[in-house]
């Protein structure tokens, strides 16, 4: 029995990745990247953000299901799903806001990647009053919810502490991949008072930290020619772009716990603090302006306007922290644990998981 769950545990984690690492790939049209490199950047973190708060809001779920560390030499063996959940008022933005240079021109509400499947406002950029290029800003997936997945390990210490250890290798996909990597400690307050032996219940402090990098494909190809006076023939490759993601999640948090034969009631009021950096690699084609000797200025494609990822700005996305509580519930049956808690912050997260308990 404990193999078929490991198993199967082992199953729905692998799914979650697949999902959770092609999401932030779910963005197909990246033509604002033709515009200059900053504007391009400020649109991609405006469009992309809510997910990455969210993703990183998940990331800071799951640790616990309990304030009671494990005994000294007890283990837990645990796998589980956070779910972000992206608010409405992060569906979209003022495109006229987030700090486009005047080359742009086009204004509007804009759907980020979270909100609706609408084209946002059509949007050019001009240098020289020529139009190098004309693009829609992207649609949205209609999508708020951002699955998590973690496989954990908890380990009893001396001395009433309890260490956490979530490790995922880099799992290869298509043409990206994805890897994650946490530590996190508990410390009980209970064992410090007198008769605590005798309460059915535990207090504790908590801190987490967990890092997840991946590496996601992208495509950026030139215009097609009839745009242009003349044909691109390209020498260099665009086959190698590649958006380089690192989400960061600290939770530090007062953790308690009811514990009864079978079922535990636990939650915890604390801090938590989300990061996500975002880089380019691999080289990408952007019009450029020609001024010719005689006649009139023109865009076209070619080898000068081809960028390579570090001229573009690195990108980090803007924290979100900030208070976060949660309440949830434990059912251990023999070693076995299921366990369902809801976090409230501003980016709240659903919490599910299913572990293996001794000691």
């Amino acid at each position: 029995m404990n193999n078929q769950i490991i198993k199967r545990s082992g199953i729905l984690m692998i799914i979650l990745v697949l999902f959770s690492s092609v999401s932030f790939s779910q963005f197909k049209n990246v033509d604002f990247l033709k515009s200059a490199p900053a504007d391009g950047v400020k649109y991609l973190q405006a469009y992309v953000s809510p997910w990455a708060n969210a993703f990183g809001s998940g990331l800071s779920g799951g640790w616990y299901n309990t304030a009671k560390p494990h005994k000294f030499g007890g283990f837990d063996i645990t796998v589980g799903a956070s779910m972000g959940i992206v608010p409405t008022s992060a569906q979209t933005f003022d495109a006229s806001k987030i700090g486009l240079s005047s080359s742009i021109t086009g204004a509007g509400i804009s759907p980020t990647v979270a909100g609706p499947k609408t084209d946002g406002p059509l949007m050019n950029y001009r240098v020289s009053g020529v139009t190098l290029a004309s693009f829609n800003a992207p649609q949205g997936v209609n999508w708020r919810y951002i699955p998590v997945p973690t496989a954990q390990v908890g380990i009893g210490l001396p001395f009433g502490t309890e260490l956490k250890i979530r490790y995922m290798p880099k799992i290869n996909i298509k043409d990206g991949n994805v890897s994650l990597w946490g530590v996190g400690l508990i410390h009980s307050i209970m064992q410090y008072l007198p008769g605590n032996k005798l309460l059915p219940f535990d207090v504790s402090l908590f801190g987490g930290y967990t890092k997840l990098q991946a590496n996601v494909p992208i495509s950026l190809q030139p215009g097609t020619p009839q745009n242009y006076t003349t044909p691109y023939n390209a020498t260099t490759s665009f086959s190698n772009q590649n958006l380089k993601v690192s989400v960061q999640a600290l939770n530090v948090s007062a953790i308690a716990s009811l514990n009864l034969p079978v079922i535990t009631f636990y939650g915890g009021i604390g801090y938590c603090k989300t990061q996500t950096k975002m880089d380019f690699t691999g080289n990408f084609p952007t019009p450029v302006l020609v001024t010719p000797t005689s006649g009139v200025p023109y865009a076209e494609y070619n080898n000068t306007g081809v960028k390579k990822g570090s001229d573009f700005p690195n990108m980090d996305i803007k924290n979100f922290s900030g208070l976060r509580a949660n309440i949830g519930f434990r059912i251990k049956l023999a070693v076995v644990t299921i366990h369902f808690d809801y976090t409230k912050a501003q980016y709240n997260v659903f919490t599910t998981g299913l572990g293996l308990s001794f000691r």
